[in-house]
């Protein structure tokens, strides 16, 4: 496990006082225009991966970091039907956040394939799983999306490679709202990213993690107005939270590779599972692009 400074708070603690700092420093530079010593520069987080990202870096079907993969099977695992793991090859930069995601309604972990190599080699260790069965409602795939990080941080082979406090969730469809029900349950999470989710619940004011939630205008299996809008809402407003509505976009459009989703989904990872202020860029002031119908965020980010 990668050793982190006594005086370098965890990522739980992060998120708590980040916005008290925000308004310390607002409060410094202030005193600065008043004649005061001037505010010092925030340094780089210790969970900083990677080089200095570009809209190229983020758009590429690859990043910088080399990976493999491996093959959990169904009978080696419980919680989950087993899945794939995608890792980088190299800890010379110390260990990595990690990501489960989540097939939809019927679907297995080959309709969310194309994410495990794409955000591994951005930096982060990723498992895409199949279900225990293909008709799991989304509270059932949220516990199982925990169920496999459970098993990648305690029980995987590349469990040395990974932060146990830096993990996310991801799903498509119902494996979007379980990505929801899995950050309701666990406010340990440091991201969840819904791609045009269904959930019956539609209420998330419980929700304590940094979510993206990403809809598409012409959905018509999980509507907009009836599914991530009110998702989004339902957030609390004083959450790290953004909505991002793919335009001209079906239902399907998270299950094959889509620049738009990868981008802002690496950006949103890396800006809350490690921490790394380098990709704010990406997101605050809020992006505009004629493949984004709208987006709604809570910018400045804490």
């Amino acid at each position: 496990m990668q050793l982190v400074p006594a005086n370098i708070p965890g990522p739980v603690a992060r998120r708590r006082t980040h916005r008290g700092l925000r308004w310390a420093l607002a409060l410094v530079v202030l005193g600065a225009g008043l004649g005061a010593a001037p505010a010092a520069h925030a340094a780089a987080s210790p969970y900083q991966r990677g080089p200095a990202p570009t809209v190229a870096s983020i758009e590429a079907s690859r990043g910088a970091f080399a990976i493999a993969q491996s093959t959990v099977a169904a009978t080696s695992v419980t919680g989950f039907r087993g899945g794939t793991v995608y890792y980088p090859t190299s800890t010379a930069e110390g260990t990595f956040g990690a990501v489960a995601i989540s097939p939809g309604y019927t679907a297995t972990q080959s309709s969310v394939a194309w994410l495990g190599p794409r955000l591994a080699s951005q930096g982060f260790v990723v498992i895409t799983i199949d279900t225990l069965s293909r008709y799991d409602q989304p509270a059932s795939r949220g516990t199982q999306l925990l169920a496999a990080l459970d098993y990648l941080t305690n029980n995987s082979s590349v469990g040395t490679r990974i932060d146990r406090n830096r993990l996310a969730v991801m799903g498509h469809s119902m494996g979007g709202g379980g990505s929801l029900s899995a950050a309701n349950s666990r406010p340990q999470l440091q991201a969840a990213i819904p791609l045009t989710g269904w959930h019956s619940v539609k209420n998330w004011s419980g929700v304590r993690v940094p979510t993206l939630v990403i809809g598409a205008e012409n959905d018509s299996v999980a509507p907009v107005a009836s599914h991530s809008e009110p998702f989004y809402t339902s957030l609390p407003s004083t959450l790290d939270k953004a909505y991002l509505e793919l335009n001209n976009a079906s239902h399907s459009a998270p299950t094959s590779s889509n620049v738009t989703v990868a981008k802002y989904s690496i950006s949103w990872l890396k800006r809350f599972v490690d921490d790394d202020t380098r990709y704010e860029q990406f997101l605050c002031p809020a992006p505009q692009a004629s493949t984004i119908q709208e987006y709604r965020d809570t910018c400045p980010h804490s």
